[in-house]
């Protein structure tokens, strides 16, 4: 019974690899990017590309996991959600009271410990941010 079951879940892993994610970013025009606009520090662009721009913008590098489901559908979920509260490559797009309200959205996260999302962190120890860097951030986005 137990390798019935183990090679009915093993079909369906294999199974489930055939249903792939989309893993095209959108066209990045440069000119309405966060970084392009804002010019921060070396320090601070470093750190949003590090830590924010896998979800929040249209330059997402796919780790070698999202090419395993269901891991790449989890993903795939983080980056539409991401994207779809804000995407920092459309910032030129955006009203100034749409950016204040980004801004104050990033300072609360950041400060609440939200984000970046942990289970990125884990896999991601360069966006772990430390106190100085999280500073660093609020620092920047309450000067937007």
């Amino acid at each position: 019974m137990k390798k019935k079951i183990g090679l009915v879940l093993l079909i369906a892993f294999i199974g489930i690899q055939f249903v792939r994610i989309d893993k095209t970013n959108p066209e990045v025009i440069l000119e309405n990017d966060l970084i392009t606009i804002t010019n921060p520090s070396n320090e601070v662009a470093t750190i949003l590309k590090s830590t924010c721009y896998d979800c929040h913008s249209s330059e997402t590098k796919y780790p070698w996991y999202a090419n395993v489901a269901p891991f790449s559908w989890l993903i795939e979920d983080h980056i539409v959600e991401g994207r779809e509260h804000f995407n920092f490559s459309e910032w030129g797009t955006y009203s100034d009271e749409d950016r204040e309200e980004i801004a104050e959205e990033s300072v609360e996260e950041i400060e609440e410990g939200e984000m970046p999302v942990a289970g990125y962190t884990y896999l991601h120890s360069d966006a772990d941010l430390s106190a100085e860097q999280k500073e660093q951030l609020i620092s920047f986005f309450e000067s937007l």
